[in-house]
């Protein structure tokens, strides 16, 4: 049970007798485990790590995150405003939004930092507060990731100002005597330290460009392993291609850049197990599929059918005989699919698992990143599953 394993099934019993399912179940321990391999990356002249918390802003792992030592990304006002209630200083907020956000003014004035995602959002700064120092995001023209959905670099992705525009940045930055400190760029989900070592470069490039620059931030899109075809990102293997590029860039230009990254799935992803019940059994004869239909579903957890994004699956019972079964949602919704190809949200693929009955449980590992948070949340008017640590 790949990404299943810190839950047995004597302890998933328990918790389903005690709080209902669908229950997600968060790992307090493994949290804990995944900031400290964050933490210890290389950086020869300081390093940052912001958690991105769109991916699971409940209170209880951004407690456990603060403690470690982590800071926030937030992709909204309303992002930053929850991580100022959760106790995180002002100055441990960066703004990073698609949308300007509606309380930016107040934000800034408490300490919060921003960053400028597009030109407009770059002279409404300017408007507010000429003269100071701020971040800004660039496309540099490149990307990662297994579909344009998931690809947050290059000419498919709407985040960042295009490199090509940098002329036009530096003539609104120069109209209210803006300073750009920070330079932020993402390229999205991966795993091969040479292509984090690439956009390391690229976005090296045009740091040269900004003399004030003293931060550089990646971002995050560090791959999890959630099922056992999926590999995990080499963490240690980008933390010293990143380290080797910031010492070549001394090296060139003198300049000692501080490095932040932004994880936000390899912060949770594995952290959390949705726990759910067999509601139904259905099949559609010989020819067709026989399908699991759960107490769960896109109202819970959206990625499958958004992405085709693949979640460890293990029905808990003493069956000794397994079946094919396609797992659906309990949502009025033929999209409300469990497991679909890897990649392709149309299409049906069952997995082998225990033969199941109605009533029996149901573990759904790699839970704990853009599920919860990211869901059609009252689809059906369903209420959202619990959420508790462990």
């Amino acid at each position: 049970m790949f990404a299943t394993n810190f839950l047995s099934r004597q302890q998933a019993e328990g918790l389903a007798a005690e709080y209902g399912t669908p229950l997600f179940v968060y790992s307090s321990q493994r949290l804990s485990e995944q900031a400290r391999t964050m933490l210890a990356l290389p950086a020869p002249y300081g390093l940052t790590i912001r958690y991105a918390m769109k991916a699971n802003p409940h209170p209880e792992l951004l407690r456990i995150l603060k403690q470690q030592g982590i800071k926030i990304d937030a992709s909204s006002g309303y992002e930053a405003a929850v991580a100022l209630d959760q106790g995180f200083a002002p100055t441990d907020i960066l703004l990073t939004s698609q949308q300007l956000a509606h309380n930016l003014a107040e934000l800034v004035q408490k300490g919060v930092q921003f960053t400028a995602t597009s030109l407009h959002q770059l002279e409404e700064y300017g408007k507010l507060f000429p003269g100071s120092g701020v971040s800004m995001r660039l496309n540099p023209g490149i990307g990662s990731g297994h579909s344009s959905k998931t690809n947050v670099g290059g000419i498919t992705s709407s985040f960042g100002i295009w490199h090509e525009y940098i002329p036009e940045v530096k003539r609104v930055a120069e109209q209210y005597k803006l300073t750009i400190k920070r330079l932020h760029t993402h390229i999205g989900a991966g795993t091969d330290p040479e292509v984090w070592h690439q956009a390391a470069l690229v976005s090296l490039e045009l740091a040269k460009q900004f003399p004030d620059v003293r931060i550089l931030d990646l971002g995050g899109g560090f791959k999890v392993a959630r099922v056992e075809d999926e590999h995990n990102a080499d963490i240690a293997g980008i933390g010293q291609a990143i380290a080797t590029s910031l010492t070549e860039f001394y090296e060139q230009t003198g300049r000692q850049l501080h490095l932040e990254l932004e994880p936000g799935t390899f912060m949770v992803a594995n952290v959390g197990i949705l726990i759910a019940r067999v509601e139904d059994v259905v099949d559609t004869g010989k020819e067709g599929y026989t399908f699991l239909k759960l107490n769960t579903g896109m109202n819970d957890i959206m990625r499958p059918s958004l992405y085709g994004s693949q979640h460890p699956i293990a029905v808990l019972n003493d069956a000794s005989e397994t079946d094919d079964y396609v797992v659906v949602g309990h949502n009025c919704e033929s999209g409300d699919l469990l497991t679909p190809a890897p990649g392709d949200p149309d299409t049906l693929t069952p997995r082998k698992l225990s033969r199941a009955s109605i009533g029996d449980l149901v573990l759904i590992g790699g839970a704990g990143a853009y599920c919860a948070s990211m869901a059609a949340h009252g689809y059906n008017s369903f209420p959202n599953a619990r959420e508790i640590i462990i």
